[in-house]
């Protein structure tokens, strides 16, 4: 790929000196030799150099080499990582235009319609100059979808492209081989093609590959038909009547890392007894204990603000990784009934499957597939398992200037709140814009709640302003600006940072805990110091181990009958990968440690060196990052948590009371 860019650039030279008159005799003449030869290598280093000049002459844009090199990489069957900034929207432009004019349909895929409407608007000029035609699919609007299909270039959100896939699949039946359309067409009138509206899946460019090939790969679309409302209700009423008066560990155990409930022996015959004197539904036992862990989940698991919004007595679910409303989705095997039972919501009616695909299963089913992102090198090994796609890290056309800053820990949710509008008073002082990334719902909500006591001007964007989403990210770029934003919601919306901001540092981004998956928090570090410009990734603030991520994935090695919720917490917690191989040893370690530095405990380990243990690691490590320290001399032993402890490459030991 690398070795095309001089001979595309030698080729951009030769065109750029020739009349427009003359750039459209050679698009003519070039369109019949890329339909017959189709995607040779000189046959796209010479489309390339095309699209890049017309894309200078209509657009003002001209694609620089690392543009052109994650084009060549979504042309070969690649996800193209570009940093946020790079332009991954006229980069898209490139693969598509090459792919149309050698005679392959396109989908370019993204992840709601306002950013398929953008992209189309924005290289429309380009398309049309080449003499392709385009298409947008826009939810809620079905009216001539054959048509828009019919282009040779296809935009629209990933929802609507897979339910119109699979309402072609509901009106072919088991017909759905190419010799059965044709037969079934032949000479007769209203015939099942007629009621189709895709021509097949060929290609597809997927924008934010990470978000739709992964974090919503096992996402079920489903076509469904309604039961009957007041049955839901009456179910839910008798669900919850059955439940009352369980006992955690003894009828059921809870497993919130694994998100779900076991019922004991002892909570099954509880069931069947209350069951007895019911009706046929209830004596049967896998129907009656399903309904019981589904309550139980709705009860103990799901919570209001952090998974589900109730707006208008209807429940809405927030989507965990975008903090996004999915309004048009719901909770399946009446788990959704029971929640709006539970929050006194109008049970709405449960909808029995007619049709189902999820997103991994539909994104296969492309005879191409690629994509781009600005954070898929984390599931690089997913992407190559799942879809046989392969990670092409595009460096930036200009050396990032980002300025990454220590992690400050608070001891307390409410200290943390105060250190953040702290930071923000501070910042504004400056002129500088700032934005302030959180994980949930109700932490925007409480933030904001604390900007407004002391009086700070601010922009919300979670899942309950969605329909702005995209004028509040854009706008976080003026002087003195604050923003407060869930995960990604804005995704995909440039910031334009104004001068005087950028003269006074850049923007300022507040990162208020760690997710899940890193690649979330780079996606917001990439908001700042886009394109070359200043900007500063803020620190990380967070509770010592009250956070969610610390509850989740902290593994305990302390006594027999510590449990969650006792009061007690274990000796030993590990976090990262080979937690339990660790645990033994670094406890040890900690021990000796702890009687030769008087009281303080100095961990690490490196997977290069797993021996680099002890107290003489302890004080070589001193005053690196990758280091927790612990001082078990106080009543009340402090620790440290520096962010780099949270990464994969490293495991860090935590010895808290018991």
């Amino acid at each position: 790929m690398y070795r095309a860019l001089p001979r595309i650039e030698a080729l951009g030279r030769d065109y750029a000196g020739i009349a427009e008159v003359e750039l459209v005799e050679l698009v003519a003449a070039f369109r019949p030799v890329m339909r017959r030869g189709g995607l040779t290598q000189a046959n796209i280093e010479r489309c390339f150099a095309i699209v890049r000049e017309i894309s200078w002459r209509k657009l003002g844009l001209r694609h620089h080499n690392v543009q052109i090199l994650g084009g060549l990489a979504m042309l070969d069957g690649r996800v193209a990582e570009m940093a946020t900034g790079e332009g991954k929207t006229i980069t898209a432009g490139l693969a598509a235009s090459a792919a149309a004019l050698a005679g392959t349909p396109v989908h370019i895929i993204t992840v709601n319609d306002y950013l398929a409407a953008r992209d189309l608007a924005t290289l429309k000029p380009v398309y049309d100059f080449l003499g392709l035609t385009t298409g947008l699919i826009q939810s809620g609007d079905r009216a001539g979808r054959p048509q828009v299909y019919a282009s040779d270039i296809v935009y629209a959100s990933n929802k609507e492209v897979a339910f119109d896939y699979l309402r072609d699949r509901m009106a072919l039946g088991q017909r759905t081989g190419l010799l059965h359309r044709k037969l079934s067409g032949f000479g007769q009138a209203g015939s099942v093609n007629s009621q189709t509206v895709m021509r097949g899946l060929h290609l597809a460019i997927v924008d934010e590959a990470d978000s739709a090939l992964v974090d919503e790969a096992r996402t079920p679309l489903i076509i469904s038909q309604e039961s009957n409302s007041v049955d839901e209700r009456n179910w839910a009423e008798k669900t919850f009547r059955l439940i009352e008066d369980l006992q955690q560990d003894v009828d059921y155990v809870l497993l919130p890392d694994q998100r779900r409930i076991e019922l004991t022996v002892a909570g099954k015959d509880r069931l069947w007894t209350r069951a007895e004197a019911a009706d046929g539904f209830w004596r049967n036992r896998l129907r009656r204990e399903e309904s019981a862990r589904q309550a139980l989940s709705a009860l103990l698991l799901f919570r209001r603000g952090e998974h589900y919004l109730v707006t208008d007595e209807t429940v809405q679910i927030v989507d965990e990784f975008t903090g996004r409303i999915m309004a048009d989705r719901t909770w399946s095997d009446g788990l959704h009934q029971l929640i709006e039972f539970k929050e006194g919501c109008k049970v709405t009616p449960r909808k029995r499957t007619v049709a189902r695909i999820t997103y991994q299963r539909f994104f296969r089913r492309y005879l191409r597939l690629a994509g781009m992102s600005g954070t898929a090198y984390e599931v690089k090994g997913e992407l190559g398992a799942v879809y046989g796609l392969s990670v092409l890290a595009v460096p930036t056309h200009v050396p990032p200037r980002r300025a990454k800053l220590a992690p400050i820990v608070c001891a307390t949710r409410d200290e943390k709140w105060n250190r953040i509008v702290q930071e923000v008073e501070t910042m504004r002082a400056l002129g500088r814009p700032v934005l302030i990334g959180t994980r949930s719902v109700s932490a925007s909500q409480e933030l904001s709640a604390c900007l407004e006591r002391a009086c700070v001007e601010h922009a919300v964007l979670n899942a309950e302003q969605s329909e702005d989403e995209a004028n509040v990210i854009a706008g976080a770029g003026r002087v003195g600006t604050v923003t407060v934003a869930t995960n990604m919601a804005g995704r995909g919306v440039d910031i334009k940072v104004d001068p005087e901001a950028l003269a006074m540092g850049g923007l300022h981004v507040v990162l208020s805990e760690r997710h899940d998956a890193r690649r979330i928090d780079r996606q917001m570090e990439g908001r700042t110091a886009r394109k070359g410009t200043g900007g500063q990734r803020g620190t990380f603030f967070r509770c010592r181990i009250r956070s969610s991520i610390s509850r989740r994935h902290a593994l305990s090695s302390g006594p027999a009958g510590v449990r969650a919720g006792s009061g007690a917490e274990p000796r030993l917690r590990c976090f990262g990968w080979r937690r339990c191989a660790l645990n033994a040893r670094m406890q040890r370690s900690a021990r000796t440690c702890s009687t030769r530095t008087g009281g303080w405990v100095c961990c690490s380990h490196s997977p290069a060196n797993p021996n680099r243990l002890g107290p003489a690691a302890g004080r070589a490590a001193a005053g690196r990052r990758h280091v927790k320290c612990c001082d078990l001399s106080s009543p009340s032993p402090s620790c440290f948590w520096p962010a780099q402890l949270m990464r994969r490459r490293w495991i860090a030991s935590s010895i808290l009371r018991s």
